[in-house]
């Protein structure tokens, strides 16, 4: 286990860090109510006092009720500043223009939030010159279950380094609320989704097998076929080297 008093020390230098290079006069970041987005804010709001949590609901149910209850819970709880702006109407707008003239599938649709989320917080951020903080974690880079150019997108990470083991042990020492960590892990990308059922493995193994090289054959075979497939997720845009 990680020494997270240690941890947590040079999380917030990195942060303060990364402000002070950039110019910058506070920080952004997406509040779903998850483990994730709960670290990344504790972690900014210690660092700069100027941080931002955007809950952006866009459709599904659960970002109306249980994540919007949970972010703002745990805003309040560590004194982050937080804004809700509703994304659905644009969503809903969006799809209708697009579906006019091409048949969006339900991969497509599913993403179309996470991105929608994204170019609101870098709006946010060119208005106030705040950076956007990611909030994804290792065991999700390696699957490559995040959405590229949507919550893949930032201008830093200071969990990207960690597992999700690793998160919750961390959100442990920091006295973080059961309602964050006893929840099932989820994008909240439609009702009912959970990240490890739509996956077909436990994070408790991938975690494993970041940590020790070791797990089952069948989550193996598994792990391989996200990572490969999620490989274009974790590389800039293929261009023509002259």
């Amino acid at each position: 286990m990680r020494d997270y008093e240690v941890e947590t020390k040079k999380r917030v230098e990195f942060i303060r860090s990364v402000i002070k290079t950039a110019g910058a006069d506070g920080i952004v970041y997406g509040n779903s109510g998850g483990k994730d987005s709960a670290l990344v804010g504790i972690l900014c709001k210690t660092a700069c006092d100027n941080t931002v949590g955007l809950i952006m609901p866009c459709g599904p149910k659960r970002n109306y009720a249980s994540d919007k209850s949970d972010a703002e819970n745990i805003a309040r709880q560590f004194g982050i500043s937080t804004r809700i702006i509703d994304l659905s109407d644009v969503k809903n707008e969006l799809v209708r223009a697009v579906g006019e003239r091409i048949k969006i599938t339900d991969s497509a649709l599913v993403n179309i939030a996470p991105r929608l989320r994204m170019t609101a917080l870098y709006a946010a951020a060119a208005s106030e010159n705040r950076l956007v903080a990611g909030t994804g974690n290792r065991s999700e880079v390696y699957m490559g279950y995040f959405t590229k150019w949507g919550d893949g997108a930032c201008d830093f990470n200071p969990i990207a380094d960690l597992t999700v083991t690793e998160i919750y042990e961390f959100l442990r020492y920091l006295n973080a609320p059961g309602y964050i960590i006893d929840k099932s892990p989820s994008a909240g990308l439609f009702d009912g989704q959970t990240d490890e059922d739509e996956m077909g493995v436990t994070y408790r193994s991938i975690d494993k097998f970041l940590l020790t090289g070791a797990t089952s054959p069948v989550d193996m075979s598994v792990i391989e076929r996200f990572y490969k497939a999620g490989e274009h997720k974790r590389n800039m845009p293929i261009v023509l080297e002259s």
